[in-house]
């Protein structure tokens, strides 16, 4: 038979799940089952994307669980692992004939995963855009997932590790001079309001005053900026970054504007954008490239 899609496999993987009674399955134990359920052959089973990077079927085994931890179907438990969660067992008490994006759609999570408060082209219309349209498309729907992920592992990590995490990434942006130089200034101030500081560039001509904070379901309030913009007056300090994985309220963006210091806030999409961007946390998979005809090579032809 054919490999089936991702939305197929989301109906047979939430039941697998659910199988396991509360108890966490590894993904590599759930592909292998759900590949001897379709009866799948070994070529099947190793039949590559045409990246050559991944096989397949386990690819979309692993976007139909992201699909479903992402509308709160299935719960991460630890790396490579998961479990049914109680909305999950809910969805399957009602004998759904088949669990797709149009069922995941009903939950808000999911619909905030995939972005719907903005119009965007679905999957009924992707045959009226070209062929470039349709790759964007596509990645940004892929780039909005693994921010996702990104966003879930930082806010499990321990405050050691994210502090690390927001350093690394604001040397790899180009500041603090070396990564040896920047981690020796990390929590040395002790300041209330500030975490650590680092250099604005590699003369160190300038200091930034970092707060980090690793915060789940809690907001960033104008209170949480006016300590630290209190604690940046104290160190006469221009510069400050204030970065949280959670988000910020109404008052607290506007009150940034309020300050003497300059304070830039990044929120925790933001941040796990800028992991991407950079190069933190995140490996690559596949590369593309899109060619068109160089003109001028011919030009002489003509």
């Amino acid at each position: 038979m054919a490999i089936p899609d991702y939305e197929t496999l989301m109906l047979p993987l939430l039941q697998l799940a659910a199988k396991a009674n509360g108890e966490e399955i590894s993904l590599p134990a759930a592909v292998e089952q759900l590949a001897n359920d379709f009866a799948l052959t070994d070529d099947e089973r190793k039949e590559l994307l045409p990246s050559g990077g991944t096989f397949k079927f386990s690819s979309r085994v692993s976007w139909a669980r992201t699909y479903l931890q992402k509308a709160g179907l299935l719960e991460a438990t630890r790396r490579g692992y998961f479990k049914v969660a109680e909305r999950g067992l809910q969805v399957l008490e009602k004998k759904p004939a088949r669990v797709d994006n149009k069922l995941l759609s009903q939950f808000e999570e999911f619909k905030e995963f995939q972005g719907k408060k903005k119009p965007k082209a679905d999957l009924a219309t992707m045959s009226h855009d070209t062929p470039i349209e349709s790759i964007a498309l596509q990645y940004e729907q892929i780039r909005k997932a693994l921010a996702s992920e990104l966003l879930d592992k930082v806010k499990k990590s321990t405050p050691q590790f994210f502090e690390r995490l927001v350093i690394q990434l604001l040397v790899r942006m180009g500041y603090g001079g070396s990564l040896k130089d920047a981690g020796q200034a990390v929590g040395k101030t002790g300041d209330g309001g500030i975490d650590g500081v680092i250099r604005e560039d590699k003369l160190g001509l300038d200091n930034i005053y970092i707060q980090a904070k690793r915060w789940t379901d809690k907001t960033v309030g104008s209170p949480d900026i006016d300590q630290f913009a209190g604690a940046l007056s104290k160190k006469k300090a221009s510069k400050g970054i204030f970065i949280t994985t959670s988000c910020f309220t109404k008052d607290a963006l506007a009150s940034v504007k309020e300050y003497t210091s300059r304070i830039i806030l990044i929120d925790g999409v933001q941040l796990a954008e800028y992991m991407i961007d950079y190069g933190i946390g995140v490996s690559v998979t596949s590369a593309y490239e899109i060619k068109k005809i160089d003109f001028d090579f011919f030009e002489d032809d003509m």
